[in-house]
């Protein structure tokens, strides 16, 4: 059924919808500061504050937690710092875990943020956006494409988020036919569109995330797309998947170390080679 529904409208639906989900947290620091190194490893995966703890069911946490083990533990997540990729093969992103800053290159626009407060500079076809109104639409637009994108890519990692409650459905086969737990994950007080929802299947044989649907508002019976997550790989100490059947991502790295100027400066663009 939705498979028969086009690319293009589905990649418009997905940013519309999903550019109002969740956020992702990660530590906060302007470009320039000096580096610092992440907190402590935690032990075990503890839920982000905010997460519906008792909203939730223990199945559920349990499922999810075997998820985070198997992408490689909370550990190498928290430890991950820089990763990079473009959306659907279009436009890239370059992400600052640990500082919470964001490079966007999409066509002849480089955007240099701060996920959290949204700051930045902007630059189109190599000339800097100084117009405040202009400049403000051009961050909100960064801003909104890395919440959309960066959700295609981490999903998984954010199963206990602030915000969200999960529930175990029960088990069932996935449109490629894997056995597989099925997750619900709704949400409150997060995000701009609280009211979204999501059902994710983790195969019941290697624990990964194998298939998720979305549903635009909690209350609806049919979801708006179903979509696989078909092909996992390691990059760094962690895992990402690139592969959702009508469309991938392309040019997935994991960097321990960047130039400081990849979010200071949009003279040249991005390269895996950095």
């Amino acid at each position: 059924m939705i498979r028969l529904v086009s690319f293009l409208m589905l990649a418009a639906l997905v940013l519309s919808a999903m550019a109002c989900g969740p956020k992702i947290a990660a530590t906060t620091r302007p470009a320039g500061e000096s580096a610092v190194a992440p907190a402590p490893p935690v032990v075990g995966n503890p839920a982000a504050a905010g997460f519906d703890e008792l909203g939730s069911d223990r199945r559920a946490i349990e499922l999810a937690d075997r998820v985070m083990d198997r992408l490689g533990g909370r550990a190498a997540w928290d430890g991950t710092r820089y990763i990079t990729w473009r959306f659907f093969g279009g436009r890239r992103h370059v992400w600052d875990k640990w500082m919470g800053n964001h490079r966007l290159e999409d066509g002849d626009l480089t955007v240099l943020s701060n996920i959290h407060d949204q700051s930045g500079r902007a630059w189109e076809a190599g000339v800097e956006v100084t117009d405040p109104d202009t400049l403000e639409a051009r961050l909100q637009k960064a801003y909104s494409a890395w919440v959309n994108d960066s959700y295609w890519l981490v999903m998984p990692y954010k199963l206990k988020d602030s915000g969200v409650t999960l529930k175990y459905v029960g088990d069932g086969m996935t449109e490629e036919g894997l056995p597989a737990h099925i997750l619900d994950l709704t949400f409150r007080d997060v995000g701009r569109t609280p009211q979204n929802r999501y059902q994710v299947w983790v195969d019941i044989d290697k624990s990964l995330v194998r298939q998720w649907s979305f549903y635009r508002e909690a209350a609806d019976e049919e979801p708006r797309f179903i979509r696989t997550w078909g092909n996992w790989q390691a990059y760094g100490d962690i895992l990402l998947n690139d592969d959702f059947g009508q469309s991938r991502h392309t040019e997935i790295a994991v960097y321990d170390e960047l130039p400081e100027t990849v979010f200071t400066s949009a003279s040249e663009k991005f390269s895996p080679s950095h």
